[in-house]
């Protein structure tokens, strides 16, 4: 079981390489319906992943300055305190409870479909803002929507450890039209950092974090990046956005089914 773990891993790694999501809207549903691991602990250990993985990817944004820390700090005012209360939800209702873990799913569930959602429509959605500034916001009503932007993120990832990627990428391109695609994606993995970091917490206290199971995933994950990363280029964008939307939409299918 081990091997499968880090070839799961690997594959998992190989297609964030390849197409710039989230680990997390693969790795939870792989966890959930292959393995048939609790969801919450699916979670938990994925929440972990992220918080390792993703710290690499702000020290390389950061090197090459594409890190926006205004835009950081407030969504981290939002996120922060959302995933706490999340977290403090979670106790309260008994995170490792059956019950709880079957909406813990549909949690997953919805969270992939708002990703596949976000990798169909990303581009378009910041066309058009491009093409109407009139749309877009400003001052205080820009950032009063970061933070609360912010909570809404933080509490979905918490519960489903999905959606600091392709949702929060998005969410971006919507509040901040005029960022590069490099700038949107250093600044989404710089605050997904203490994100995932206190969610990881969270769930570390809740006691649903399987820490031999986060080795295994690392030990294939990372070769599985690095080697997803140098193909990126070689595979045409659109075929790999169609594939990931309609894996992910099948796997939100499975999972609600």
């Amino acid at each position: 079981m081990t091997l499968t773990y880090v070839v799961s891993g690997f594959a998992v790694g190989m297609l964030v390489g390849l197409t710039g999501v989230g680990g997390g809207s693969l790795m939870t549903p792989l966890l959930t319906l292959l393995f048939g691991i609790n969801p919450t602990v699916a979670v938990g250990t994925d929440l972990a992943f992220a918080a390792i993985t993703k710290s690499a990817g702000t020290i390389a944004h950061r090197i090459k300055n594409n890190v926006h820390w205004d835009i950081v700090k407030r969504l981290c005012f939002g996120a922060l305190p959302a995933a706490v209360v999340a977290t403090i939800g979670l106790k309260y209702f008994g995170a490792l409870d059956k019950h709880i873990g079957q909406i813990i799913r549909y949690a997953i569930a919805f969270s992939v479909i708002l990703t596949v959602i976000a990798i169909i429509f990303r581009g378009r959605m910041q066309a058009w803002m491009s093409a109407h500034p009139e749309k877009q916001l400003h001052g205080r009503v820009q950032v009063a929507a970061t933070i609360i932007a912010g909570a809404g993120i933080g509490a979905l990832v918490t519960v489903s450890s999905i959606g600091a990627g392709a949702i929060g990428a998005t969410i971006l391109v919507l509040l901040y039209p005029n960022l590069k695609p490099a700038e949107i994606a250093g600044t989404d993995i710089a605050y997904a950092v203490p994100l995932t970091a206190i969610a990881a917490l969270g769930h570390w206290w809740l006691g649903s974090i399987n820490w031999e199971l986060l080795v295994t995933l690392l030990l294939g994950s990372v070769p599985g990046i690095t080697i997803g990363s140098l193909l990126a280029r070689s595979v045409p964008e659109k075929f790999l956005r169609g594939l990931l939307a309609t894996t992910l939409t099948g796997v939100a299918a499975k999972l609600v089914l």
